[in-house]
C-alpha cells in the first residue's frame, strides 16, 4: 500500500495548518476539521467513502497524518439508525471504533459526528475569540442575524456530542444558503463544497464578527480604571511578581504539585486595572476548550497593584481557603442536583491567579499545560471584552459546565494519560550548568521530567545548552540564564528568573565551582577569595535564596551540594580548593538540620577524578594535576581510574545519576547525607 497521503487528507492537513497557526482563528488544540472523500478499499479494490477528521486530543497548526482518525463514512452515518437517544449519547463515542477504516491514526473525537453527519463535504469547527464573543453575549442570536444575515444560523447551545451532529446537519439541510452556524456559548461550525470553500468561509464568519465588534463595540467595555489598578512599572511590576510566585505556586499546589506560567501582557493587565474585572471573573470562562484547562473560574487578588508584597500574600492566603471552599460547594451543588455517579473531585485549587497591576499566574502539571491555561484565559478575556462591548456576557449555565468538567468522557480521557515521569512538576535550577557536571545533571533532571534552569557564568553557553536539552520544546522544558554565584544581587536575579519561569523552585544544585591547583607558599589571597566566594559563599548565597522561595511554597524540596573527595581527603597542592569543598560539605549537614522543619532535604555528592567533559579540568585544572601526579594529561582520566577500588573512571553522568537518586521517589526520607562518587577511594571513606 502507497504511503502517500490521500489528496483529500493532505488538503485537509494543509488548511488545518493555515487554521491552527494563526490564533485568532481557533486556540492550542482546540477545534476540529474534516474531510470526506474516497479512498480504494484494500480489501475488495472497490472505492470506498471515508471521513477525515482532526483526532482527539490534537492541535490543528501542527497536524499530521497520525493526527487523524480515517472512518468508512456509510458506516459512520448508519450510527443514525441505532442511536438511544441523547440520555446515552456518550456511548457513540464508542461505537465511532467499529467504523474506523485501516489501522493506526489517532482515537475519534466527540466531535466526530458533527463531522460525519453534516452533508458537506469540508467542514470546520473552530473557537476563535470573535466568535465566542457572539456565542456568549446575552442577545448572541439577534446580534447573529444582524451580522450574519442568513448565511450564518444560530445554534442555541447543546454539549458537544452526537446530537449536536444531528442538529446541525439538519440546520444545515433547511438552510442553504448557510456557509456556517454560531454554537451558543461555544464556537462556530463552517462548511463549503471544497477545502478552499471551507477555509475561506470559516475565515469569513470569524473576520466578519471581528470587524463588527471592532466598529459598534463601546468604548470601554470593561467598565472605567479603577484607580490604583492600573498596571506598574515592568520592573516594579516583576520584581513583585516574582517576590509572589512562590506562595501563590503553593496556593495552586495544595492539593497535587504543579508547574507554572506567568504573563504580564498588555491584555491582562488592561482587564485587571478596571472596574467589572471582579465580575467577570466570578461569571467564568464559557467555551468547554476554556474551562478544562482554567478551571470554571480563576482566584482573583481583591487589591489593588499598590497592595504590598506582604499585604499581597496575606491576602492571598485567606482567598485560597475560600476559593477551595466554593469549589467544594460547587462540584457538591452539582453532583447532587444533577444525580447519577460523577467522578470524584479532581482539586479545589485554582489554575488561574489574577493579580492586579502585575499579571496572570497560570497552573498545569507540566509547564506547557501551565502555559497553555494562560493562553486560554487570555481568549477568555478576549471573548468577554467582545460580549460585553456589544451586549452583556452571559456564559453557559454552571451546571453545564459542571457536566463538561466531570463528563466520563473527560475522565476517561484523563485516566488514558501516560504515567508521568519521576520528577514530573519539579522545577530544577542547576548552577555552573553549561558544561561538566552540571550539564550532565541538568540533562539528567530533564530527561526524568523536571523543568531546568540552566544558570551559568556564560549566558551564550547556558542558553545552548537549555536549548539542546529541551529538544525542540524550548522554554516549556529548559531555559538559560546568568549568574555569579559569588553576587548575592546576581543570585536573587537567578531565583526570580526561574519562579518566573516555571512558578517556583524545588531543587536546586549547587555545581558551580572552579579551581587552582597550588601548593600553600603559591597560593594568593586573590586565589583563596576567588575559590571561597565561588563555591562557599556562592553555594551559600544560592541556598539561601532559593531556600526563601521553597520556604513560601510550602512544598518541600531539595539542596544538592556537589562537593568533592576533597572535602575529606587531604592532597598535595591543594589547599583552597580543599577548604572550600569542606567549607560545602559542611553546609549540607548544617542546612540539612535547619531546613528540615520545611520539608527540604539537604544532600551532597563527593565526585573524584571527573575529567570527561570537566570545565574545570580542561581550564587548567588537569594539566596542573597530571603534573602533580607525573602523567600526561590526557591519561588523567585513567590514573585516576587505576588508584580507585573499582579501577573505573567516573564520568559526568555518574554525579547526575546521583543527584538524581537523592531527589528522586526512592530517597524521601534521607537529608544530611554525603554519596560518595569516586569508583572507591578509601582515604575518602566517610567515619
Amino acid at each position: 500500500m502507497s504511503t502517500t497521503p490521500n489528496p483529500t487528507a493532505a488538503d485537509l492537513i494543509a488548511r488545518s495548518n493555515r487554521l491552527g497557526a494563526d490564533p485568532k482563528n481557533t486556540n492550542y488544540a482546540g477545534g476540529n476539521t474534516s474531510a470526506k472523500g474516497s479512498e480504494t478499499d484494500p480489501v475488495t479494490g472497490e472505492p470506498v467513502e471515508l471521513l477525515w477528521v482532526k483526532g482527539s486530543g490534537g492541535d490543528l497548526g501542527t497536524l499530521t497524518e497520525s493526527g487523524l482518525a480515517v472512518l468508512r463514512l456509510d458506516r459512520m452515518r448508519a450510527l443514525v439508525d441505532v442511536y438511544p437517544g441523547i440520555e446515552r449519547e456518550d456511548e457513540m463515542v464508542a461505537a465511532f471504533d467499529y467504523c474506523l477504516h485501516g489501522k493506526g491514526g489517532a482515537a475519534p473525537s466527540i466531535d466526530t459526528a458533527m463531522h460525519g453527519l453534516v452533508d458537506a463535504a469540508h467542514v470546520d469547527h473552530l473557537h476563535p475569540d470573535s466568535g465566542i464573543a457572539i456565542a456568549t453575549a446575552a442577545d448572541g442570536e439577534a446580534l447573529t442575524k444582524q451580522i450574519y444575515g442568513d448565511k450564518v444560523v444560530w445554534v442555541p447551545w447543546r454539549r458537544p456530542g452526537f446530537q449536536l451532529g444531528l442538529d446541525i446537519a439538519e440546520i444545515k439541510a433547511r438552510n442553504p444558503q448557510a456557509v456556517g452556524c454560531i454554537l451558543g456559548g461555544h464556537g462556530i461550525t463552517a462548511w463549503g463544497d471544497t477545502s478552499d470553500e471551507a477555509e475561506a468561509n470559516s475565515l469569513w464568519i470569524i473576520d466578519t464578527a471581528a470587524a463588527y465588534i471592532a466598529e459598534h463595540s463601546k468604548a470601554e467595555p470593561f467598565g472605567p480604571a479603577l484607580e490604583g489598578y492600573a498596571a506598574l512599572p515592568e520592573a516594579e511590576r516583576r520584581a513583585k511578581a516574582a517576590a509572589l510566585a512562590p506562595t501563590i505556586r503553593g496556593i495552586a499546589s495544595a492539593d497535587r504539585p504543579m508547574v507554572g506560567h506567568f504573563t504580564d501582557s498588555e491584555v491582562v493587565l488592561d482587564f485587571l486595572a478596571h472596574a467589572e474585572h471582579p465580575r467577570l471573573g466570578e461569571l467564568g470562562t464559557s467555551c468547554p476548550d476554556h474551562f478544562l484547562r482554567t478551571k470554571v473560574k480563576p482566584l482573583v487578588l481583591d487589591l489593588p497593584a499598590t497592595a504590598s508584597v506582604e499585604e499581597s500574600i496575606a491576602r492571598l492566603a485567606e482567598l485560597a481557603v475560600s476559593y477551595r471552599e466554593d469549589y467544594q460547594a460547587y462540584y457538591d451543588r452539582n453532583s447532587q442536583a444533577l444525580g447519577g455517579e460523577w467522578p470524584a473531585i479532581r482539586g479545589k485549587d485554582p489554575l488561574i491567579v489574577l493579580v492586579p497591576g502585575v499579571g496572570m499566574f497560570s497552573f498545569g502539571k507540566d509547564k506547557q499545560t501551565a502555559r497553555v491555561a494562560g493562553e486560554f484565559y487570555v481568549n477568555a478575556i478576549n471573548v468577554m471584552r467582545g460580549a460585553e462591548g456589544l451586549s452583556t456576557y452571559a456564559p453557559i449555565d454552571e451546571s453545564e459546565k459542571f457536566r463538561i468538567e466531570y463528563w466520563a468522557l473527560e475522565e476517561a480521557k484523563l485516566q488514558r494519560m501516560p504515567k508521568p515521569k519521576p520528577l514530573a512538576t519539579r522545577v530544577a535550577l542547576v548552577t555552573g550548568a553549561a558544561s561538566g557536571i552540571g550539564r550532565a545533571t541538568a540533562e539528567k533532571l530533564a530527561a526524568e521530567g523536571a523543568c531546568v534552569v540552566i544558570a551559568d557564568l556564560d549566558l551564550a553557553k547556558a542558553q545552548a545548552a537549555a536549548e539542546e536539552i529541551a529538544g525542540g520544546k524550548g522554554a516549556d522544558v529548559a531555559v538559560g540564564v546568568q549568574v555569579d554565584v559569588s553576587d548575592a544581587a546576581a543570585v536573587q536575579a537567578m531565583v526570580d528568573a526561574t519562579v518566573l519561569a516555571f512558578g517556583g523552585v524545588d531543587l536546586v544544585v549547587n555545581n558551580a565551582g572552579l579551581s587552582l591547583s597550588r601548593s600553600l607558599l603559591e597560593t594568593t589571597e586573590k586565589d583563596w577569595d576567588l575559590q571561597h566566594d565561588v563555591m562557599a559563599k556562592g553555594s551559600f548565597l544560592v541556598s539561601q535564596a532559593a531556600a526563601k522561595a521553597m520556604i513560601a511554597q510550602e512544598m518541600g524540596g531539595d539542596i544538592v551540594y556537589i562537593s568533592s573527595k576533597n572535602s575529606i581527603f587531604a592532597g598535595p597542592n591543594n589547599v583552597a580548593y580543599g577548604a572550600a569543598k569542606a567549607d560545602q560539605a559542611h553546609q549540607v549537614r548544617l542546612l540539612a538540620a535547619e531546613l528540615g522543619e520545611h520539608g527540604i532535604k539537604v544532600n551532597g555528592v563527593n565526585p573524584d577524578g571527573v575529567v570527561a567533559g570537566s570545565g574545570i579540568f580542561a581550564g587548567g585544572w588537569g594539566a596542573n594535576r597530571a603534573a602533580v601526579y607525573g602523567v600526561e594529561e590526557k591519561d588523567l582520566g585513567k590514573f585516576y581510574a587505576q588508584r580507585t577500588i573499582l579501577k573505573r573512571e567516573v564520568l559526568p553522568s555518574h554525579i547526575a545519576n546521583a543527584v538524581f537518586v537523592l531527589c528522586g521517589p526512592e530517597m524521601t526520607h534521607t537529608t544530611g547525607l554525603h554519596v560518595p562518587v569516586d569508583a572507591g577511594v578509601a582515604a575518602a571513606f566517610l567515619r
